[in-house]
């Protein structure tokens, strides 16, 4: 069975590819085994089971919410954590013994569970409270499949005041990297993943330096690869010196380099979510950021619900819940969790500093256009190449990414219509 590709920006590595018979006939016994401790899908016990992704604050915080839920509405709610999720998923959908809902970590998995007869069944929840372009990724065929439950900007640059200053522009945070080579915190070690920091790097560049259209049409597989390789130079220049090691070094403790004693370096690019930043830190003003885009184009991603059974009340119940602007306001107000929220009505965050700046990034108004990054709209084969790419490229000292290129156009060139993104490509993009 085919699995889908996540969205690894988390902190949380989560597998990609096949996994063997032998360990998928463990996973299809274990998922059975919780199942049967847990009355999976059936709610007969006054309870609902989810699937998720996350751990240390992030799953914090979503607990935080879920504990919310059972002492409001008197039901139990498992929570199943993995951190394979998709090839979990797969394997209770394959058993007969899915969760009632589970976390969808990108777009693509929304259209593929939706519409490849994968067990995705359609809510009856709706979807006008929420920003774009979250809201129109939520609809398949007409009609709702999934909710957006967390959500994220990538486009962001990270320093501390000390080093870098107080200049919260793009202008002069790439003065300041180019007036200081190895100034990025660089990491593309994620386990199984690696390499996406760096294609979520190439994505940015590729939606700043060429547009909204071209980017659509690169991401959902009707752009030759070759037409983006400037973005891949422009990438390579841009970390400078110090790049080749990076696919040793992991991003989950990259970032640290800047506030180790003397700082190791001083830039990081992504999610506030992925930098692994203290809260209390976080809360004092430590660090600051700049959008890594000057042209108001900002590549995001999302965290979705959906339902998995029927018959279970408290499963629709759950999923409602879990998108409400009562849900969303306590989970952002969580310390540590950073997430972010697509609800129209939640516009106050707990921390008024980096976190509150960020979310209005999101918000009507902000001139910004919203982009789904790359690993959201590929599909699992060529985002994992696109990925091993990226390895690739910085271990060849920056020479001509074109033979790499080539091979990843020749890769969807033999895949066909399953290598295109399921994703209609007009819903990539949207201005909320």
């Amino acid at each position: 069975m085919r699995t889908l590709g996540a969205r690894p920006a988390r902190g949380v590595s989560r597998l990609a590819g096949c996994v063997s018979r032998l360990a998928r006939g463990l996973l299809v016994l274990a998922v059975l085994l919780a199942g049967a401790g847990c009355d999976s899908g059936g709610g007969r016990d006054g309870s609902v089971t989810i699937m998720v992704p996350w751990s240390g604050d992030e799953f914090a915080a979503f607990n935080a919410v879920i504990r919310r839920f059972e002492r409001d509405r008197g039901v139990r709610v498992h929570v199943q954590v993995t951190r394979a999720l998709t090839q979990q998923l797969d394997a209770a959908v394959g058993a007969g013994a899915p969760p009632d809902l589970a976390i969808l970590p990108s777009v693509g998995a929304i259209y593929t569970y939706a519409d490849h007869d994968k067990g995705l069944k359609p809510l009856a929840t709706a979807t006008d409270t929420f920003l774009q372009p979250f809201q129109g990724l939520t609809r398949v065929r007409n009609r709702v499949y999934a909710l957006p439950v967390k959500v994220d900007v990538k486009s962001l640059v990270w320093f501390t005041p000390e080093t870098v200053g107080r200049a919260r522009d793009t202008a002069a945070v790439r003065s300041f990297a180019k007036a200081h080579p190895g100034a990025w915190c660089l990491g593309l070690e994620s386990g199984p993943t690696s390499g996406w920091p760096g294609a979520d790097w190439i994505a940015d560049l590729v939606l700043d330096r060429q547009g909204t259209g071209a980017y659509e049409q690169w991401l959902s597989g009707g752009r030759p690869w070759k037409e983006v390789a400037a973005a891949w130079r422009d990438w390579r220049d841009l970390v400078g010196p110090g790049a080749e090691r990076a696919s040793t070094q992991m991003f989950s403790e990259a970032a640290g380099g800047m506030t180790s004693t003397p700082p190791k370096c001083s830039l990081a690019h992504g999610a506030l979510s992925a930098m692994g930043f203290h809260a209390v830190e976080v809360q004092r003003g430590r660090y600051d950021f700049a959008p890594s885009s000057a042209k108001h184009r900002l590549e995001v991603s999302a965290d979705f619900v959906g339902k998995f059974t029927t018959g279970n009340p408290h499963a629709d119940a759950l999923a409602a819940y879990l998108a409400s602007a009562a849900a969303q306001q306590l989970w952002v107000d969580q310390p540590g969790g950073y997430a972010f929220s697509a609800n129209t009505r939640v516009t106050e965050y707990h921390n008024r500093g980096v976190q509150q700046r960020v979310a209005e990034m999101l918000r009507p108004g902000s001139g910004n256009t919203l982009c789904f990054g790359a690993a959201d709209a590929m599909t699992p084969d060529v985002s994992a190449a696109f990925y091993r790419a990226v390895l690739t490229y910085v271990a060849q000292d920056g020479s001509d990414p074109m033979p790499l290129l080539s091979k990843l156009d020749q890769l969807q060139t033999r895949l066909g219509p399953s290598g295109r993104s399921p994703v209609p490509a007009d819903r990539l993009c949207a201005t909320p």
